[in-house]
């Protein structure tokens, strides 16, 4: 459901299907390794972005794409509540409505190539206050090739740390960026005790552990907590997130 920017509009509630106003436009992604990636920048509709969101979308092999929910949700709404910019792209191999990228799976290895060519892309179109927002896979992504890069830090929604070494986490512990740990209570594979744990390296850490979550945020109190923890980092003036549109 698209909701049109009317003047004088009637409310409507935000629901998962919800579309807000946005500049939207289909991008395509060089990356290092002679590859093309497809994916979409979201843009406010008035006005200059205030930040920007670059999503690093769930496990290919499992289903995992730019529209797994939670980050087209961000792209659909994030721009019109937040004034955010959001990039969302499909890794190498990953195919969606907007196309297929070229290559194949790289583990979270190769995916390296992919995430720099998202950065760099946000960083010639001059788009401010950078910062990574991993979900599952794409917090392996983020933790193992962020920190290299020009972004303030990044979100991490259910990691798994399945493939990200001691050594790589720990690495963020004196970088100077942010990093952001938000654990489902029920999450299917790190719950917030043992995170708590293997996060322990990184003393400057926001850890959020969120009561009755699980590792998909199925539910949509579920995506309202987690776009709402985004925005506490990128625009923490927008906050409480509206839940109908036009806002009241």
């Amino acid at each position: 459901m698209t909701i049109e920017s009317e003047r004088g509009a009637m409310s409507e509630e935000i629901r998962g299907s919800t579309v807000l106003p946005a500049r939207r436009e289909a991008i395509e992604l060089q990356t290092d390794d002679g590859l093309t990636l497809v994916g979409e920048l979201s843009l406010p509709e008035h006005g200059e972005p205030l930040a920007t969101l670059i999503c690093l979308h769930p496990l290919p092999t499992a289903g995992g794409f730019m529209d797994s929910h939670v980050i087209r949700k961000a792209a659909a709404r994030l721009p019109a509540l937040a004034q955010i910019a959001v990039l969302r792209f499909n890794f190498r191999g990953v195919s969606s409505p907007r196309g297929t990228s070229q290559g194949e799976f790289g583990h979270g290895d190769l995916e390296r190539f992919d995430l720099a060519a998202a950065v760099r892309f946000a960083a010639d179109r001059g788009l401010p206050q950078r910062w990574l927002l991993g979900w599952s896979f794409g917090t392996e992504v983020a933790l193992k090739h962020g920190l290299p890069h020009d972004v303030v830090g990044a979100i991490l929604l259910s990691p798994p740390l399945h493939r990200t070494s001691e050594d790589e986490v720990a690495a963020w512990a004196h970088s100077g960026k942010r990093l952001v740990v938000v654990v489902p209570e029920l999450d299917d594979y790190l719950r917030p005790e043992e995170a708590a744990v293997r996060f322990s390296a990184v003393p400057t850490k926001e850890f959020v552990a969120v009561e009755g979550g699980k590792h998909l945020w199925v539910g949509e109190s579920q995506t309202y907590r987690v776009l709402s923890e985004i925005v506490a980092r990128l625009n923490p003036a927008a906050l409480p997130l509206p839940t109908q549109w036009p806002p009241a």
